[in-house]
């Protein structure tokens, strides 16, 4: 506790009355502003300032506006005259916790008087740190929301249904991403991918993945081009060199009779079908983005036909991974298929939305989703 107090008969006072309070405290005395913010400025802030109004360098709610400015942490309790009551009370509104009138001061009411400063300070910084974690929070959550992809469809042959879930508590954005555009022939063109990793280091790379993969795209990047370019941005951009993503791209051609798929270490798609139910299309890749040496990957395209209505669901492993089951197995792919086709016939929101919940609730009893979830289901016709 500091005692900023010039006048030496007060302060002795006002040391008898604290002996008498039954505070275990470590007393220390300022005579002027300038020696207490000297004090204040030490390794040992202290809990509690009792402050006097009156000092040779500084009177009034100027010196406790000083105090309040030297030392944001500590209790302020000022000390005044019976004729300065109201200045007491202006002290309280400038930001000091409590005040006290010297000639009405006993040892119960001093003591009452630094607790309850002391805790009232205390609860308005939690207060204060609790408002700047929203403010916070909430800024996050406007510059993560602004961060996921709106399609780029200059038409409505492609109906895009996605759905985004990070690993991380308390965030918007994680690892996944996903993205879907037009091209100016026609064709539609999806991407889907995964960094490794759920921190903001690998969320701000997912986010500068889609937005390469969308500029390159747009700019007429294709095939190997076009991933050599993204593993590019990728080795520049990664935190960590052990850091890779995976990715899958699909080409939809403007009569929808075909796709092009080409993966880069990124697991295979559903396919649903009125006619077949849901299948996984496996189709050959490459190595994740990031593994080799630069130039040296390749990721062929493989061309697949298309029914004249459906949907490819494109979607990470973060779906797939929970376990499940008496013994902990991983739900794995064959799991989920076996899900979508039993969900098949729903619409496309619904089926997004229960792939997601259903695989939540078998994998609750071992924590539930651990990974970034992201789910774009992609239909045309019908």
């Amino acid at each position: 506790m500091l005692l900023v107090e010039d006048d030496d008969g007060d302060a002795l006072l006002v040391e008898e009355m604290l002996a008498d309070t039954g505070l275990v405290t470590e007393l220390r005395r300022a005579r002027s502003l300038a020696e207490a913010e000297t004090a204040l400025r030490s390794t040992h802030t202290p809990q509690c300032v009792l402050l006097d109004l009156h000092l040779p360098d500084a009177q009034g709610l100027d010196l406790v506006r000083a105090i309040l400015r030297a030392s944001p942490r500590a209790a302020v309790v000022v000390l005044t005259g019976l004729a300065e009551e109201s200045t007491g009370l202006s002290a309280v509104s400038a930001g000091a916790q409590d005040y006290l009138l010297k000639g009405l001061i006993e040892p119960s009411a001093l003591g009452r008087s630094i607790r309850y400063a002391v805790q009232r300070r205390q609860s308005e910084r939690a207060a204060s740190a609790i408002q700047a974690s929203r403010l916070r929070a909430e800024e996050n959550a406007r510059l993560e929301r602004g961060l996921l992809p709106s399609p780029l469809l200059r038409s409505d042959t492609i109906r895009v249904h996605a759905r985004y879930e990070p690993g991380r508590e308390q965030a918007l954005l994680g690892g996944d991403f996903y993205d879907v555009v037009e091209s100016s022939d026609g064709s539609v063109r999806a991407l889907i991918g995964d960094v490794s990793g759920h921190g903001p280091d690998e969320a701000a790379l997912g986010v500068c993945l889609r937005v390469a993969w969308r500029s390159f795209t747009l700019a007429g990047a294709r095939g190997d081009t076009l991933m050599h370019l993204m593993e590019e941005i990728l080795n520049a951009e990664r935190a960590r060199e052990e850091i890779f993503a995976t990715v899958t791209s699909l080409t939809f051609s403007p009569r929808l009779d075909t796709v092009t798929s080409q993966r880069a270490g990124h697991p295979p798609a559903l396919l649903i079908s009125h006619t077949r139910g849901a299948e996984l299309v496996e189709t050959e890749g490459g190595p994740a983005l990031g593994l080799l040496p630069a130039g040296l990957a390749r990721w062929p395209e493989t061309e697949l036909a298309l029914p004249p209505s459906g949907a490819l669901v494109l979607f990470t492993d973060g779906l797939f991974e929970g376990r499940t089951g008496p013994g902990g197995q991983r739900l794995g792919e064959e799991g989920l298929l076996a899900l979508a086709r039993k969900h098949a016939g729903l619409l496309a929101g619904s089926l997004v939305d229960t792939l997601i919940t259903e695989t939540q609730e078998l994998s609750a009893e071992y924590g539930g989703h651990k990974d970034d979830r992201a789910v774009v289901h992609l239909e045309w016709g019908r």
